[in-house]
């Protein structure tokens, strides 16, 4: 099964100009914790994810119509194609311990989103499914 079979369609997008309020009413209109971060011409250059935004805006006390989006967002990408197998989806997830990663074509547009939870529902592999949600809830390094 490839990625393009599972991902979700044109998602709503934001630019990193625009105020962060914006990406956070995004995210409650379309019940998703994650907005692409695109240039005009739909390039994705980012994500702003709910955890950067509680971070970055909500445990700095500040407001949300004055920070920008670029302030908050995360420019480390991981992406694959439509053409990739959503096992390679499944493969980044674990490896990078991310719940969601963008969809792009060759010059790097945005076309839709992958969950983790499309994988579940969509191809179901449970034992796939439960070891990608082990990987991904470990403790970072960082951490």
């Amino acid at each position: 099964m490839k990625c393009k079979d599972i991902m979700t369609q044109n998602p709503s997008y934001c630019s990193p100009e625009e105020m962060s309020v914006k990406a956070a009413r995004i995210m409650r209109d379309e019940d998703v914790g994650i907005v692409p971060v695109c240039e005009e011409d739909k390039k994705l250059v980012g994500v702003v994810t709910d955890r950067d935004l509680c971070l970055t805006v909500v445990a700095e006390e500040r407001h949300p119509r004055e920070v920008k989006v670029l302030e908050c967002m995360s420019e480390d990408l991981v992406t694959c194609k439509p053409e990739d197998d959503v096992q390679k989806a499944a493969d980044l997830m674990k490896e990078y311990q991310v719940r969601r990663i963008p969809v792009v074509d060759d010059q790097g547009r945005i076309l839709g989103m992958i969950a983790q939870a499309d994988i579940a529902l969509k191809v179901g592999k449970p034992e796939e499914v439960t070891e990608t949600v082990q990987e991904i809830s470990k403790p970072s390094k960082a951490a």
